[in-house]
């Protein structure tokens, strides 16, 4: 008999969210810019409707560093840790299908709840391992699991390394931002096991599955925003942009609008190529491209370019590429996990973009 699968929906019932938001909080509704403060005792309304709707809440700023005040989540210090929008959570489950009596490894404890809407897919607690490398929010999450009787295992540690003594793992689960995919979440996950996370270089749910040959391939699914895996936010395409390098100023060769608003097949392109994706502003078009060592700015009919690289030339090459391969969207488009390296790809998995783009 096949296991038995869990519908993913049923758990958000089973594994209440509230038992995993504090008593105050930064809710930030989904598809806006403004957040506002929850606070339970003083406006019981506001806070539960914060956790009852798609609304992302964060728990931490600045990596605990920073007081969780409405004076300071309200300016610029980073979120690092949040119960994500309950939609976005829903399609990542969903994505990673996991049944009765599937072992996930999932990288990002956070708040726990995800690791207890694991245990309610898997049939029990005892089938999840969670990572986080932070022992506070790892100590939070244990008390709210138990809060709603769960009891998955947590561990404290660096989640690129994964949990190797007790691998192997028929899911993985991440719930945090990832730009260079670790070889051991490949290694740690069985042959026809799938991995699920967050592909920070286009910010986009991306499913692999692991191949008997010890590679994974994975598509691209729906739109995602999570903070980065903290053992890679200090890794940029580059360094800073040389300021003291000589600008390379010329005539715009086509209309910049018509690289603005990429849709996903080529926002993945200019984000894997380029580094970056062109933006405008309502006031003239002002587009800045960068890479961490290069940038491009578009204004009055002009392009000026600095660094190594000619960012907006390589931008419009990629335009007239794609235009000449019919305009692949993402149904077209992955990523492949070797030992050696990863990669994204159109239409086949064994051959990487062409990098002579750049």
């Amino acid at each position: 008999m096949a296991p038995h699968t869990r519908c993913p929906a049923d758990a958000l019932i089973h594994v209440p969210r509230h038992l995993f938001i504090p008593a105050q909080a930064w809710a930030k509704p989904a598809g806006t810019g403004a957040g506002h403060w929850i606070d339970r005792e003083a406006d019981p309304a506001t806070w539960w409707r914060a956790v009852c709707s798609d609304t992302v809440v964060f728990t931490q700023l600045d990596d605990g560093r920073t007081e969780l005040t409405p004076e300071n989540a309200a300016k610029t210090y980073a979120p690092t840790c949040s119960a994500s929008s309950p939609l976005l959570v829903n399609a990542f489950l969903r994505h990673l299908a996991p049944r009765s009596g599937d072992r996930v490894l999932e990288v990002g404890t956070g708040t726990g709840w995800t690791a207890g809407l694991l245990s309610y897919l898997t049939g029990g607690p005892e089938q999840v391992v969670s990572v986080d490398i932070d022992a506070g929010l790892s100590a939070a999450a244990a008390a709210n699991l138990r809060s709603a009787g769960l009891a998955p295992r947590l561990v404290v540690g660096e989640g690129e390394a994964g949990v190797p003594g007790l691998a192997p793992f028929d899911r993985t689960h991440v719930t945090c931002g990832v730009r260079e995919i670790p070889y051991t979440w490949v290694e740690q996950t069985r042959p026809g096991g799938v991995i699920v996370m967050p592909y920070a270089p286009v910010m986009r749910l991306l499913r692999l599955k692991v191949r008997d040959d010890g590679t994974a391939v994975g598509r691209f699914h729906e739109e995602c925003a999570f903070m980065v895996l903290r053992g890679q936010r200090g890794r940029p395409a580059g360094g800073d942009v040389d300021a003291d390098a000589p600008p390379r100023v010329r005539k715009l060769n086509r209309d910049p609008a018509t690289l603005l608003h990429p849709p996903p097949g080529l926002q993945v392109l200019f984000d894997t190529v380029v580094g970056d994706t062109p933006w405008g502003t309502e006031d003239g078009v002002i587009t800045p491209l960068g890479d961490g060592l290069s940038r491009a700015t578009v204004r009055g009919g002009q392009v000026t370019q600095t660094g190594p690289r000619d960012l907006w030339d390589t931008a419009e090459r990629i335009y007239d590429a794609w235009l000449g391969l019919g305009r692949p969207g993402l149904e077209r488009m992955g990523v492949t996990v070797t030992p050696e390296e990863q990669f994204v790809w159109l239409d086949d998995p064994a051959v990487p973009l062409s990098y002579t783009w750049k």
